[in-house]
């Protein structure tokens, strides 16, 4: 194991999405965006939709990463999520028509619109699309 390596697991209620070693981990929280080496601070975030980004010794790979918590420690990072997809699980015309939703929504803003839930819907939509292109 190379010195600069780390435990990372990423976990749905569905399934164990990732288990292994790597390099770093970026993604985004409340807060905003963290990118974790080993050795890292130990802290607890709320994870926010975006892109995950995984470093590993042979390469990169990108997942879109929605709501969670993530605990970072010296020697692993524990990613829990409600949902996480990579690009081949992602329907990029459901993602498509999810974003348009929200936008018009968003645009429309009667007084049943519930602003924050289409704001999420939006980031959700827009984390998978970017991870496609």
């Amino acid at each position: 194991m190379a010195d600069n390596l780390f435990k990372l697991k990423i976990i749905t209620p569905d399934r164990i999405f990732y288990e292994g070693e790597a390099s770093m981990v970026e993604f985004n929280t409340t807060e905003g965006e963290i990118g974790v080496l080993k050795g890292h601070i130990p802290l607890t975030v709320v994870v926010a939709p975006g892109i995950l980004t995984i470093t590993q010794e042979d390469g990169v790979k990108e997942a879109a990463l929605h709501a969670g918590f993530a605990e970072i420690l010296q020697d692993s990072v524990v990613i829990m999520a409600e949902i996480v997809e990579w690009p081949t699980e992602i329907d990029l015309t459901r993602a498509e028509e999810a974003k348009e939703r929200a936008e018009e929504r968003l645009r429309t803003k009667d007084a049943e619109t519930d602003v924050e839930r289409a704001e999420l819907a939006l980031m959700k939509a827009l984390a998978r699309i970017d991870v496609i292109k």
